[in-house]
C-alpha cells in the first residue's frame, strides 16, 4: 500500500519536469527566432511592388514602340500594359505563395 502513493508521486514529478522541459524549449525557440522589423516588411512592400511595375512599364514601352513602328487600326499600347499588369501580378503572388510556404516549413521545424 505505501508503494502506490511513491509511485503516484514519480509519474507526477516526471509529468511535471516534462511539461518544464517543454515549456523550457519552447521559451528557447522564441529567443532565437528573430522577427523581421518594419524595415524588413517596407523592403518585401517595395518588392512586390517593383515586380509589378516593372514588367507593366516594359509592356508599355514595347507597347508605344510598335504603335510607333508598325502603325495599324488598334493599339499596341493598352493591350501589352494590361498584359505586363497581369504578369506582374502573377509572379508577386507566386512569390508570396513561396515566401509563405517557407516561413510555414521554418515555423514548422
Amino acid at each position: 500500500m505505501n508503494e502506490k502513493p511513491e509511485i503516484e508521486i514519480e509519474k507526477k514529478q516526471s509529468d511535471f519536469s516534462q511539461k518544464i522541459s517543454e515549456t523550457t524549449a519552447r521559451k528557447i525557440k522564441a529567443k532565437s527566432t528573430h522577427t523581421p522589423g518594419v524595415w524588413f516588411g517596407l523592403s518585401m512592400m517595395g518588392i512586390i511592388g517593383w515586380s509589378v511595375v516593372v514588367p507593366t512599364l516594359l509592356g508599355t514601352a514595347l507597347g508605344i514602340w510598335l504603335d510607333k513602328h508598325y502603325p495599324g487600326t488598334h493599339s499596341w499600347t493598352p493591350v501589352l500594359l494590361a498584359a505586363g499588369l497581369i504578369l506582374g501580378c502573377w509572379n508577386a503572388w507566386r512569390w508570396m505563395n513561396k515566401e509563405t510556404k517557407d516561413n510555414q516549413e521554418k515555423d514548422d521545424e
